[in-house]
């Protein structure tokens, strides 16, 4: 299951779609690496799952065309219409029907 993934496994997928994303669109890493404006190693690293900087992983995507890959991991937060309304509602209250206790007398 991919959520029993480690970080290190995580980071192999990753550089594995990059590599064969790289590839599909017949690039070398040399040129990746000088469009993206890094380092060749740099882009060595990521295809091979070591740890990179996050502006590499992004230098590289925009490259790619892949940055819609970004976008999807924080989608735009929205507020739900409906959770609107209940700020607004006033707060009901709930009430218990008392017990009559006779009275001795």
């Amino acid at each position: 299951m991919d959520k029993f993934k480690t970080v290190e496994e995580w980071e192999q997928v990753l550089g594995g779609h990059i590599r064969a994303l790289r590839i599909q669109r017949n690039i070398d890493q040399r040129d990746l690496a000088a469009q993206a404006g890094v380092a060749l190693n740099a882009v060595k690293s990521l295809e091979s799952g070591r740890t990179v900087t996050t502006k590499t992983l992004i230098s590289v995507l925009r490259v790619l065309n892949r940055t819609d890959w970004i976008e999807s991991l924080s989608p735009p937060i929205s507020i739900n219409p409906l959770k609107m309304l209940d700020v607004n509602a006033p707060r009901q209250k709930i009430y218990k029907e008392r017990k009559h206790t006779k009275s001795k007398g």
